[in-house]
């Protein structure tokens, strides 16, 4: 598949990207094309993940579209596709996942705020990733997502007790990937485990997690596969940042989190983190079995 063909595979996830972080199918298609422009303009062959590469740059092109914004005062939400779209139908639907009430909310947070909401919360983008966008260190890029979910929760028709933390289509399908991770994982089934892993998978784990058994790094599906199976007996399901992930709190403790990155229903990533002082920072809500 050579660079043009890639690119066009991306593109229904680089529109749906543009489009919840600017609102405005015309805008998003703009951005989209500006990231096809700057990928004709370097070297594909030097690219190593051409996903993340793009992710990148859409983001990078949304944020300047939206600091532009604010400084003008402007107030853009366009509500229908514009007039000769190629795909009417695809951004029909793309409007009614994301939802007009939702797009307001998001007006409401600030460039930085809204693409690590966006990137991480509806698209699982790692904060390793998103912060060097936002020109801050990860941790900081956590804040912002933070506070931009916060702000969502609270501005939002739906919001209110018993409401419930997910506000995405996305994290109710990611929810039940992470169950039937979790459910396979206790019961050993090692070829469910792989169904549901990205061939491509990576764990990564912090210092303090390691101190507890773990490895530091593993790749691939099969191996990942096998650290889990019979494993997670003691672990739960627990929105993790917003995102379903996987928690263990012995005594109602949090001991450790294990975040979860999920793309076109398979898990690319885990990340586990028992640092107490990470653990502080994270906005933790366990769930219902």
């Amino acid at each position: 598949m050579d660079v043009h063909e890639r690119f066009e595979a991306s593109r229904p996830r680089l529109r749906a990207v543009a489009y919840r972080m600017l609102g405005s199918f015309a805008d998003a298609e703009d951005a989209v094309q500006e990231a096809w422009l700057r990928l004709d303009r370097v070297d594909a062959a030097g690219i190593t993940n051409l996903d993340a590469w793009l992710t990148t740059v859409i983001g990078r092109v949304c944020l300047d579209i939206l600091r532009t914004r604010t400084a003008r005062r402007e107030e853009v939400l366009d509500r229908e596709p514009p007039v000769g779209d190629p795909d009417p139908e695809q951004e029909a639907l793309l409007a009614d996942a994301v939802g007009v009430a939702l797009l307001v909310v998001l007006d409401t947070l600030t460039p930085a705020e809204r693409l690590a909401f966006v990137l991480h919360d509806m698209f699982g983008v790692s904060f390793d990733e998103i912060g060097p966008i936002v020109d801050r260190n990860p941790a900081a890029a956590r804040q912002l997502a933070s506070r931009a979910r916060r702000r969502v929760r609270f501005s939002a028709p739906s919001a209110g007790p018993g409401a419930g933390s997910s506000t995405t289509p996305e994290a109710g399908a990611d929810r039940r990937v992470v169950d039937a991770f979790l459910a396979a994982a206790r019961r050993g089934d090692f070829t469910t485990l792989l169904s549901l892993l990205d061939p491509d998978v990576r764990m990564r784990a912090d210092e303090a997690a390691v101190r507890m058994g773990g490895p530091a790094e593993v790749h691939g599906s099969a191996v990942v596969a096998q650290f889990f199976s019979g494993r997670a007996q003691a672990a739960r399901v627990a929105l993790v940042d917003g995102r379903p992930g996987l928690l263990v709190a012995p005594a109602g403790r949090p001991r450790i989190v294990v975040t979860v990155s999920i793309v076109a229903g398979r898990i690319t990533a885990f990340d586990a983190i028992a640092d107490p002082a990470v653990l502080a920072e994270l906005e933790i809500d366990p769930l219902p079995a």
